[in-house]
């Protein structure tokens, strides 16, 4: 089973002072991107956005987004688990200056774009926190950059996080047609696991081929930082083994004329969803809500 080219490890695609470095010549396909920029308490680092649309989201900390004459201020939270993210959007063709007095951990999600739309700020508590599936497929959807929530011209974006031993993902489905309930959108995966009891974590990604035309085939362990690429195929579960709560960012895009996320489920377990009416959500969950317009301020 091979995962050559799909799951890169942490710092695998290091380059250009970012950590991660994920963009369509490297991932061989036509539109999704992904950095991840790591900055030192008074650092800043500028980047041309060139021919995509970005949302700088933090992972960790705080930062200030400069782009077409306008700062937006982040205030970021601690961690991925602590709590929904203020973010900022920048259009192609602009160049951006991110800089953080007290450092922190910043995602760049892209994709390539025809469209400039206005830079923009996106606040914390207008972010939708939605639950989705039950018992353990019970999972956490951030909708921060979703299709039907934020404007832009072809990136869609959200995190997931699933608590211990939960499987998320899940029934496995795919995005890689353009038909009637479909849309075809690349996808990148991007990874962080707790720590429990001093131990770093590890999960586990499945990708499997969705037929003849479809040649991605990946069973990984995933730690934090990894990334899994998914030009096609069925994806899922994403496993979050017991004692280590599993997060991860989706970024799509692709060439579908309708910026939609319209999925098609794996027909051998698609009869799962089917169990969750008498299934109550996992209880551990949300791990938190968007707060509220006020506590934002």
């Amino acid at each position: 089973m091979s995962n050559t080219g799909f799951h890169l490890s942490d710092g695998v695609s290091a380059r250009d002072g970012y950590r991660t470095c994920v963009d369509p010549d490297s991932a061989g396909w036509g539109y999704s991107s992904l950095r991840v920029l790591e900055l030192a308490a008074g650092e800043s680092h500028r980047f041309d956005t060139g021919d995509s649309e970005w949302i700088v989201l933090p992972l960790s900390g705080s930062c200030a987004v400069s782009c077409d004459g306008e700062v937006f201020e982040l205030a970021g939270r601690k961690s991925v688990f602590a709590g929904v993210t203020d973010f900022a959007y920048v259009p192609r063709d602009a160049s951006v200056l991110v800089d953080s007095s007290a450092g922190g951990r910043f995602a760049l999600t892209g994709a390539r774009c025809e469209n400039r739309l206005p830079a923009r700020y996106g606040p914390a508590s207008e972010v939708p926190v939605e639950l989705r599936g039950a018992g353990q497929a019970s999972r956490q959807v951030n909708n921060f950059g979703a299709a039907h929530v934020f404007d832009a011209d072809r990136l869609i974006a959200v995190e997931v996080l699933t608590p211990a031993g939960n499987w998320s993902s899940f029934p496995p489905h795919k995005h890689d047609e353009e038909r009637e309930g479909e849309s075809r959108l690349e996808e990148i995966y991007y990874f962080e696991i707790a720590d429990s009891h001093g131990t770093p974590g590890i999960g586990y990604q499945r990708v499997y081929p969705s037929g003849p035309d479809s040649a991605t085939d990946v069973l990984a362990e995933v730690r934090s930082g990894d990334v899994v690429l998914i030009p096609d195929g069925w994806h899922g579960p994403s496993m979050a083994v017991p004692g280590y709560d599993m997060y991860y960012l989706n970024v799509m895009a692709g060439p579908s004329p309708e910026r939609a996320w319209l999925i098609c489920d794996d027909p051998a377990h698609a009869w799962v969803r089917g169990t969750w009416e008498d299934q109550p959500v996992d209880p551990r969950l949300p791990f938190y809500q968007a707060p509220s317009e006020v506590e934002a301020r």
